[in-house]
């Protein structure tokens, strides 16, 4: 099943070790999941990952920026050519259900499912990453 990590999900991940994020992002490379990944995306995730309130205690932006190539090596590269804009309140928002339903995408995982609202007119569901772990632990 391939879904979309929303930014928010990989921000909880480098703040603690001890949430869903972490455990989520810790499954990766997994059987039950793929991740999909447009060239936005991936510009988002580099410029809010490596700011200096989102590094883990002791690592450095180089660390960051590694770690999002491994994500990036492990995902479906998708390239979005419809948009659909503006249809949700956040444009970055927008640009993460369009991913998601151009790489044919169930579920966005993210800490901010009500900025997804209409996201099932087009057969996505915004789920918390406690929630999608609980979905693949049923699989």
């Amino acid at each position: 099943m391939r879904i979309v990590l929303d930014t928010s999900v990989l921000v909880a991940a480098a703040r603690s070790r001890r949430g869903a994020s972490f455990a989520l992002l810790s499954l990766i490379p997994s059987s039950a999941f793929q991740i999909c990944l447009s060239v936005p995306l991936y510009v988002e995730w580099q410029d809010v990952l490596t700011r200096p309130q989102h590094l883990p205690p002791g690592r450095s932006p180089d660390e960051a920026l590694a770690f999002l190539r491994f994500l990036a090596a492990e995902a479906h590269l998708q390239e979005v050519y419809y948009l659909w804009r503006p249809f949700l309140c956040d444009p970055d928002d927008d640009m993460v259900l369009e991913l998601a339903v151009a790489a044919g995408c169930i579920y966005v995982v993210t800490h901010n499912p009500d900025d997804f609202q209409g996201s099932p007119q087009f057969g996505v569901e915004a789920v918390l990453p406690g929630d999608f772990l609980r979905l693949i632990i049923k699989s």
